[in-house]
């Protein structure tokens, strides 16, 4: 009788911890609500479930508790059973299993107008590249990979001589417009996350992966990594802003080029990063250090 209360109260307790809890989503700022409706399908198909098989044990606890003079009957199969068992189960999974594939459709399926956009993990900061005036990324690759171009792209490309490059910086996107994110690592396994847009997707060192999400409100949103890359995985973190057009493009004036960039050093100019401060120089120094040291 006793065990038969506790799996009740189990089930109480949890239904009531589910919809009295005051920890739930971050508010959503992309057009992800398709997975949050996947999530909450998820949700009330494993809680019914799981609902329904705790108090039917409770009910067998209590209906079948051992009495003087009652023996068990023995029943091996039950074919009426098996049957409703079998299509419950099946309705179930299907219910599952569909809406995340609808989900998963769209998800990959980039949208033709996405601007395409460069994420580069390493241990342990998030670094960015946007297209330049002629809408391309040029090519990349990790064995490009230097002190003078710590994103290893591509010098002879000219496609990438007006990428704009963000290192170790927060990123800004303009609110409204779809962004294809290219994900890259140059170390080891990453995943860009950012809770309130509902995306993410692991980074591989040696290919390239990717998703694609419209910011739907303007903010400040951290970027989190998703997956365990080392001693200072805690500490990673970065921030997409999202702003209007105006702000974007403002924003996107102040930065600086692959050419901008790499132009000292063909030069050999005196000055390592022309518009920086020399404690930014020193700063991203220290990080191409620690880099090589790697």
């Amino acid at each position: 009788m006793a065990i038969a209360l506790v799996l009740v109260l189990i089930v109480v307790g949890s239904v009531l911890f589910h919809f009295l809890s005051p920890w739930w989503w971050t508010p959503i700022a992309s057009n992800w609500d398709y997975i949050d409706h996947t999530i909450i399908i998820s949700f009330w198909i494993t809680g019914v479930v799981f609902a329904a098989v705790v108090l039917f044990m409770a009910y067998c606890v209590f209906r079948f508790r051992h009495r003087e003079g009652n023996r068990a009957v023995y029943e091996p199969e039950n074919k009426r059973l098996e049957w409703w068992l079998t299509i419950a189960t099946a309705i179930g999974v299907t219910a599952l299993l569909v809406p995340g594939l609808f989900v998963w459709s769209r998800f990959v399926n980039v949208p033709s107008d996405a601007t395409e956009i460069e994420v580069v993990a390493q241990q342990w900061q998030w670094s960015y590249r946007l297209p330049g005036k002629d809408g391309k990324l040029g090519t990349s690759d990790t064995r490009e990979v230097a002190a003078e171009n710590p994103l290893g792209i591509a010098p002879k490309d000219p496609n990438g001589q007006d990428d704009v490059v963000v290192e170790a910086a927060d990123l800004h996107l303009p609110v409204g417009k779809p962004v294809k994110m290219l994900l890259r690592s140059i170390d080891v396994l990453h995943d860009f996350y950012i809770p309130e847009f509902r995306a993410k997707m692991d980074m591989i060192p040696g290919s390239v992966t990717y998703f694609w999400f419209t910011p739907t409100r303007t903010g400040t949103f951290q970027v989190l990594c998703a997956e365990l890359c080392g001693q200072g995985h805690p500490l990673m973190h970065g921030m997409v802003m999202v702003d209007t057009e105006q702000d974007y493009l403002t924003w996107l004036g102040q930065q600086q080029t692959f050419a901008q960039l790499s132009a000292p050093q063909q030069t050999g100019s005196a000055n390592p990063l022309p518009g920086k401060t020399m404690a930014s120089a020193l700063d991203i120094g220290a990080k191409v250090e620690t880099v090589e040291a790697r």
